[in-house]
């Protein structure tokens, strides 16, 4: 089954004209559009289930049914969308890095896509599923050692050796408190739909991952990022100003998913302490 992209652009309130070629200039709109109206968020695995990436069941769940997700959900459906708008588009995965100790070895567990424009050599990262601060706004041109702007966020991309003389590591940064900062690093292979499937079944099930413990929703605008991790609520400005606030209860927790995060739950969800 197809996306509905009237029903998908209607979400993410993009009305730009679809008749051209595929464009960069659409690429990144439709990018910045759909991660600014469709927030990031776990409650899937919370709860107790591993979420569909079938799309008709992403479009019942982050199109109509005023839901988000996490990074499969975000960047299937985000591939299903550009794909009707004529794009070529690619998914790798990555190694997030936010967190880790120098040294350490994650697991491949972030989704990313690779665009191909058509008369366009180069190619372009896109990825509505990362969630955090330092995440693109807006799809960039994979080259490296460039400094990259996109909406009021600066990004790069450095090489990394990859051992045995395969192709080099690519290490995803963002430019945070003053510093360049790894955000993941990937290689361009390419993965399927039933890769991600396992990993999403690993990732949303496995008793260790930290998806089945603690709440994450996050919610980005333009200079704006909100974050609620558990019960802590953090406001973060493209200018630095940071605010940050414990919410009282599993109450409070429901009201602000729904009032700052627009977040719908079924009466009478029950959230894990």
């Amino acid at each position: 089954m197809a996306l509905d992209l009237d029903a998908y652009l209607t979400r993410i309130g993009w009305t730009g004209d679809r008749r051209p070629a595929p464009t960069v200039e659409t690429l990144r709109a439709v990018h910045r559009a759909h991660l600014t109206s469709i927030p990031f968020e776990n409650l899937d695995p919370l709860l107790g289930s591993a979420p569909s990436l079938a799309v008709p069941d992403l479009e019942a769940k982050l199109v109509r049914g005023r839901r988000g997700g996490y990074c499969y959900e975000h960047n299937t459906l985000l591939t299903a969308a550009l794909t009707a708008l004529g794009f070529r588009v690619t998914g790798l995965t990555a190694r997030v890095r936010v967190g880790a100790a120098p040294g350490t070895v994650r697991p491949r567990t972030h989704m990313l896509l690779l665009v191909g424009i058509p008369g366009e050599e180069r190619r372009y990262v896109a990825d509505v599923g990362f969630g955090g601060v330092g995440g693109l706004l807006e799809a960039v041109p994979l080259v490296a050692d460039t400094e990259l702007h996109d909406g009021t966020r600066r990004h790069r991309y450095v090489r990394e050796p990859y051992p045995e003389g395969l192709e080099d590591l690519w290490v995803f940064q963002a430019f945070l408190d003053g510093s360049w900062q790894d955000q993941y690093a990937f290689t361009r292979e390419p993965f399927d739909a039933a890769d991600y499937g396992v990993i999403n079944w690993h990732v949303a099930t496995n008793p260790r991952s930290p998806f089945q413990h603690t709440l994450f929703v996050q919610r980005t605008a333009l200079g704006r990022h909100l974050h609620l991790s558990g019960r802590t609520l953090i406001d973060t400005w493209s200018d630095g100003t940071r605010k940050e606030r414990e919410l009282a209860d599993n109450g409070e927790v429901l009201r602000v998913l729904a009032a700052d995060f627009g977040i719908e739950l079924p009466p009478g969800t029950v959230l894990p302490d």
